[in-house]
């Protein structure tokens, strides 16, 4: 028997189905279109074959996490926290959190005591076929059914909550329970109290749909922060259950160790070549700009959808002290995206709403409330460029809400992509009024802003983000070129 051979023709990528079948109706028969034939490879690869070089890097992640003698970039990897009830845990606003935990745990509570009961009338009753699963009650999961089998009992506490990055620049009130939380993983170790202070790199998982992105943090980050959401920390914290402390162990907390997530052996080594200065916050801040180089994105595409990243020290010091200070730059940047002033070509035009005069004084910020309230951002429309069919978006226009409109919006903006979309059309996308379908809560970004007593906020958020943007783009566009293969 032959071995079957299989052809293979590559149609583009990001073109819709019409698009697809368009190409393929050109060819007129299938013997027309020019086939390559595929063999795999020793990874099993058919298309998007990895690179070989890939390998001789030095992976970011331990083979065995708080490995001491890894010889990998960081000796620990955590993976974004999964709530399986996002809609419950998360929302911009605070007070809608704490209502919403409040009443799923006195519904779980009730379920839980009301089948402890009918289990002592039938002992072969199982947790699953008694539970009510209304969703507008309650999110169940397979932990928090185990917990009701058991009849345990849960609580309402305010010191759960936490600020979680939910998307890229995406701050909502998060209610960090781990009994409300599927699979937090290793996050606590991260971040255990809303005090501790930390630098995480976000990068995207294995098998991921979108391209390969990184994005910093300092507070707790989910699964899809960033798709498949791989976590590398500068730090852990681990219980000090002992008088004795490691050599570099800090004590920030009460009973709390600070330990440092960047391995030894990187130190070491990345001492060697660019000298005895070099600190673990400098390699920290080397692989996040290196992480962001664009030769080194597409020339490992295809790994970087296979693997984890692993990554070079560069031959050339100067080059090695580029990428760490580019690295410092953009978390800067991203970090401390809230703060950045709009940038100056920007134009904001602004139409307040006349009705001043018969609101009482003490409603005048109600108003100002108004004025910059949201409800779903959007592109301006301009006509087809033949005159025909139907109008064409002009991004470099946002029509904020009814009264205000941001125009001159630099193209090269919507080049800084993190997670599948430009950082401006995250914002657009998510910072509007939203219900959730199953249990009927509604998402509303006004209300952080209220609550963070910053009418603007959703305004100047979308302006410094614009910011933020430019200066990405062109600190990416200005890292080394190195050679990688």
């Amino acid at each position: 028997m032959k071995k079957a051979k299989i052809y293979y023709y590559d149609i583009g990528d990001y073109k819709t189905r019409d698009e697809k079948l368009k190409i393929i109706s050109e060819f007129k028969s299938f013997a027309n279109m020019p086939l390559t034939e595929l063999t795999p490879n020793e990874h099993g690869d058919w298309i998007s074959v990895r690179n070989d070089a890939f390998s001789t890097f030095i992976p970011l992640e331990p083979e065995k996490k708080f490995d001491a003698k890894t010889q990998t970039f960081f000796n620990l990897n955590v993976i974004g926290i999964s709530t399986n009830r996002d809609a419950w845990v998360y929302n911009f606003s605070k007070e809608k959190v704490a209502e919403n935990m409040q009443r799923m745990i006195a519904f779980y509570n009730e379920q839980s005591n009301a089948f402890a009961e009918a289990k002592k009338k039938n002992s072969k009753l199982e947790v699953e076929d008694f539970v009510n699963g209304d969703s507008t009650r309650i999110s169940w999961t397979r932990a928090l059914r185990n917990d009701a089998k058991k009849n345990i009992q849960h609580s309402y506490n305010i010191s759960h909550f936490r600020k979680g990055i939910y998307r890229p620049f995406i701050n909502q009130n998060l209610y960090f329970d781990k009994n409300f939380i599927e699979s937090p993983g290793l996050s606590s170790q991260l971040f255990p109290t809303a005090k501790s202070e930390n630098l995480i790199i976000n990068v995207t998982g294995i098998g991921a749909s979108k391209e390969f992105s990184v994005v910093i943090s300092n507070s707790l980050t989910g699964i899809d922060t960033i798709e498949k959401n791989q976590i590398f920390p500068l730090y852990y914290y681990v219980e000090n259950n002992t008088t004795q402390k490691g050599l570099f162990d800090e004590s920030h907390e009460k009973g709390l160790i600070r330990r440092e997530a960047v391995s030894d052996f990187i130190l070491e080594r990345a001492k060697k070549i660019y000298g005895k200065n070099v600190t673990k916050e400098d390699i920290f801040h080397y692989v996040y700009g290196f992480l962001h180089s664009k030769e080194y994105r597409e020339t490992f595409a295809n790994d970087l959808k296979k693997m984890l990243p692993r990554l070079p020290l560069v031959e050339d010091v100067k080059d090695f002290w580029a990428f760490s200070k580019a690295g410092r730059k953009l978390a800067e940047l991203h970090l401390n995206y809230e703060s950045i002033e709009p940038s100056k070509e920007v134009i904001v035009l602004f139409n307040p709403l006349n009705i001043a005069d018969t609101l009482k004084q003490a409603n005048k910020k109600e108003l100002e409330y108004l004025n910059y309230r949201v409800e779903k951002m959007r592109f301006s429309k301009l006509p087809s460029p033949n005159g025909e069919g139907s109008r064409v978006r002009s991004k470099d226009t946002i029509i904020y809400n009814s009264q205000i409109t941001i125009e001159n919006i630099p193209e090269k903006a919507y080049n800084y992509v993190v997670n599948g979309k430009s950082a401006i059309e995250w914002i657009m996308e998510r910072y509007q009024v939203s219900t959730h379908k199953e249990s009927g809560i509604v998402n509303n970004p006004n209300d952080w802003a209220k609550e963070q007593n910053k009418p603007k906020y959703i305004l100047d958020l979308l302006l410094s983000i614009i910011n933020v943007s430019v200066q990405t783009v062109d600190i990416v566009n200005a890292l080394p070129k190195v050679k990688l293969d």
